[in-house]
């Protein structure tokens, strides 16, 4: 029941996260003239994108479920959360909004 749950909510948040990139890369083909520019809040949304496209086609390429699928979830959730608090807190460039102002 919970492994069904976990693939459910990924195949909803998937496409979601593949869409937020795409707007995220016109976005800022808007503002700063260039699509993507290897930030690392970009590189580590896109290494959410990678872990959770690798859980998926785990999934329906080896028939992954239970404990494998679940360890990979796990994995593309902890790369989620760094990339929403750890890359402002740990690391420095476009997209570091908690940083302290320099004086």
């Amino acid at each position: 029941m919970l492994d069904d749950l976990n693939y459910r909510a990924i195949m909803i948040g998937f496409p979601l996260l593949t869409l937020g990139i795409i707007t995220g890369a016109a976005w800022a083909n808007y503002a700063w003239g260039t699509y993507w520019s290897w930030d690392p809040k970009e590189t580590w949304s896109l290494i959410v994108w990678f872990v959770y496209a690798a859980f998926l086609h785990a999934r329906f390429t080896r028939g992954w479920v239970g404990k494998r699928a679940a360890w990979l979830s796990i994995i593309g959730f902890a790369a989620t959360i760094f990339c929403y608090l750890g890359v402002n807190l740990f690391l420095s460039g476009l997209h570091s909004y908690g940083s302290t102002p320099k004086m």
